[in-house]
C-alpha cells in the first residue's frame, strides 16, 4: 500500500517580507529611544543648555512627522526596499555623525535633520505600504505587529542605550545605534521587494484569480504626495481620521508622554517610579498593538477607534485622582489599560485610510500621521502652560479627556466607503 505524502506547504513570500521589515524598524527605533539618556552626557561635556540640545530633538519630532507622506511617496516612486536602505544608512549617518561634532548646529543637523528623516521614512507610512501590498488576508494583524515594533525597539535599545551611556560614554552608544541600523541594510536589500509581482505572486490572501502586475507611478514623490493630499483633502473621511489621529498623538505622546513623569512627581511619587510606569505602558503597548490588529481584521475599524477613544477619554478624566506618593492598584490599572490602548488605534486607522483611498491610502495614513505629530507637539506645549499658569495637570487632563470623547464621536461618523477614492497620479 503507498502512502501519498503532501508536500509541505510552502512559506508566502509576504511573511519574509514582513519579518524583514519588522526587523528594520527595530533597528531605526534605536535612535528614537537615544535622547532622553544622552541630554545630560552632551550637556555635561559641551555646556549646550538642555533647551538647545531639545531643538535638535523637536527638529527630529517633526521632521518624523511631516517626512513620511512624502517617504510613502518615495517608496511608491522609487521602491520600498531602495528607500529603506536609504534610510537606515541615513540613521546611521546621523547617528555615527554626532560623534565628531564639536558645535551645537552639528547635533541639530546630526540628530535633528538626518535621523529626523531617516526614522519619518521608517515611520507608520512604511508599515502601511508593507501592509497594503504584501497583505489582503491578516493585515490588520501585519500593521499591528510592525506598528508594535517601534515600541519594541525603544524597549530593546533604551536600556542598552543608557548602560553604555553610563559605563563607556555617549558616544560609544551613538556608534552602537549606527552600527545597528547598518547591518540591518543588507537583510532589507536581500529579502525585501517593492511588490508581489516582483517575484511573480499575489499578495498574501488575494484571490487566486487576481492579476499579477505592478502598480506604475510615473508622478515626481513631492508632487505625488502633495496631489494626494490635495485630494484626500476635498473628502470628509481624510478630516475625521486626521481630528482624530491629531488627537491620539495629543493624549499620548504629547500629554501623558511627556508629562506624566512631572505630573506624578507633583504629588510625591518619585521620579524613577513614574518613569518605570511610563516604560510599563511601552512593554503593554506592544500586545495591545497586536491584538487591535487582529481585531481590525474582524471588527468594523470606525466601531473600533470609537470604543478606543472613549475609553481613552474615561481613564484620562480618572486619571488626577489617581496620582498619590506611591504606586496604588488603581494606578496599576490604568497603566496597563492605558499600555494595551496607546497606540491600538493604529491598524484601524490604516485600515480606513486603505478602504477610502485604495492605493494612496499609504500616502494619506502618512498625511495623517504628520496630524498625529502636529498634536502631541500641541498638547506638549499647552500642558506645560497649563502647569505654569495653574500649578497643576488638572485642565490637562480633563481637557484631553473632553478631546478623546470628540475623537470618538469623529470616528463613528466616518461612512463605509462602498469604493475607495480615485486618486489620480497627475
Amino acid at each position: 500500500m503507498t502512502v501519498e505524502t503532501r508536500p509541505a506547504p510552502k512559506l508566502h513570500r509576504a511573511w519574509l517580507i514582513a519579518g524583514a521589515a519588522f526587523v528594520a524598524l527595530l533597528a531605526s527605533a534605536g535612535f528614537r529611544a537615544a535622547p532622553g539618556v544622552l541630554i545630560d552626557p552632551l550637556h555635561e561635556e559641551f555646556g549646550w543648555s538642555r533647551a538647545t540640545i531639545s531643538s535638535a530633538v523637536s527638529v527630529n519630532l517633526v521632521l518624523f512627522g511631516l517626512f513620511a507622506p512624502f517617504a510613502a511617496a518615495l517608496m511608491e516612486r522609487f521602491g520600498i526596499r531602495r528607500v529603506s536602505a536609504t534610510a537606515l544608512t541615513v540613521i546611521a549617518l546621523g547617528a555615527g555623525g554626532t560623534v565628531f561634532m564639536t558645535a551645537s548646529w552639528q547635533l541639530v543637523l546630526c540628530w535633528g535633520v538626518l535621523v529626523g528623516l531617516g526614522t519619518g521614512s521608517m515611520a507608520m507610512g512604511f508599515a502601511a505600504m508593507v501592509a497594503a501590498r504584501w497583505f489582503v488576508r491578516s493585515r490588520g494583524v501585519v500593521t499591528g505587529v510592525l506598528t508594535a515594533a517601534g515600541a519594541t525597539g525603544q524597549l530593546i535599545f533604551l536600556p542598552l542605550i543608557a548602560n553604555l551611556a553610563v559605563d563607556s560614554g555617549w558616544r560609544t552608544a551613538s556608534l552602537v545605534i549606527a552600527i545597528a541600523a547598518l547591518a540591518v541594510v543588507p537583510v532589507v536589500l536581500l529579502v525585501i521587494r517593492d511588490h508581489p509581482a516582483d517575484v511573480g505572486t499575489t499578495a498574501y490572501g488575494a484571490p487566486a484569480d487576481a492579476e499579477i502586475a505592478r502598480p506604475a507611478s510615473k508622478t515626481g514623490s513631492v508632487r505625488r504626495a502633495l496631489s494626494v493630499l490635495a485630494q484626500a483633502a476635498r473628502t470628509r473621511t481624510f478630516w475625521l481620521l486626521a481630528a482624530g489621529f491629531a488627537i491620539c498623538g495629543a493624549t499620548t505622546n504629547g500629554l501623558v508622554g511627556t508629562h506624566f513623569v512631572p505630573a506624578a512627581h507633583d504629588h510625591g511619587m518619585p521620579q524613577t517610579t513614574a518613569a518605570s510606569l511610563l516604560a510599563l505602558v511601552g512593554v503593554f503597548d506592544v500586545v495591545g498593538t497586536i491584538f487591535s490588529g487582529w481585531l481590525t481584521d474582524r471588527v468594523d475599524p470606525r466601531i473600533l477607534l470609537g470604543v478606543y477613544y472613549a475609553l481613552r477619554g474615561l481613564s484620562l478624566a480618572l486619571l488626577p485622582q489617581l496620582f498619590t506618593n506611591a504606586v496604588q492598584p488603581s494606578m496599576w490599572a490604568f497603566i496597563l489599560f492605558y499600555g494595551l490602548d496607546w497606540v491600538a488605534t493604529v491598524p484601524p486607522t490604516v485600515a480606513l485610510c486603505v478602504r477610502a483611498f485604495g492605493d494612496a491610502g499609504p500616502i494619506v495614513f502618512g498625511w495623517v500621521f504628520a496630524s498625529h505629530q502636529l498634536g502631541a507637539a500641541f498638547a506638549a506645549s499647552a500642558a506645560g502652560l497649563v502647569r505654569d499658569q495653574l500649578g497643576n495637570y488638572s485642565l490637562a487632563w480633563y481637557s484631553a479627556a473632553v478631546l478623546a470623547v470628540i475623537a470618538s464621536v469623529a470616528s463613528l461618523a466616518i461612512s463605509r466607503a462602498k469604493k475607495p477614492v480615485a486618486v489620480l497620479a497627475t
